[in-house]
């Protein structure tokens, strides 16, 4: 895949991310990229929204935006076995 597409993708992520939660700072979602968990404990420590909530909403952005994570914990240890 095309290097302008992704990093197209990640910035139509990130500023639907910080619309939705506008307490986050760049620095914060720029930390997380590539990694769900961390972006969720991140989210969830500053508005204390539940895991599932946030992981619906950001796959939902995730499909929308054409930006894809890494594998998270869980879907490793599904692929593992």
């Amino acid at each position: 895949m095309n290097t302008d597409i992704i990093q197209g993708n990640w910035k139509q992520f990130k500023g639907k991310v910080l619309t939705k939660w506008g307490k986050l700072t760049n620095d914060e979602i720029d930390q997380a990229k590539g990694n769900m968990e961390i972006l969720q404990g991140t989210i969830q420590k500053k508005y204390g929204e539940a895991k599932e909530q946030t992981q619906e909403y950001l796959s939902q952005l995730s499909n929308e935006t054409g930006y894809k994570f890494d594998e998270t914990e869980e879907e490793r240890r599904a692929n593992a076995r």
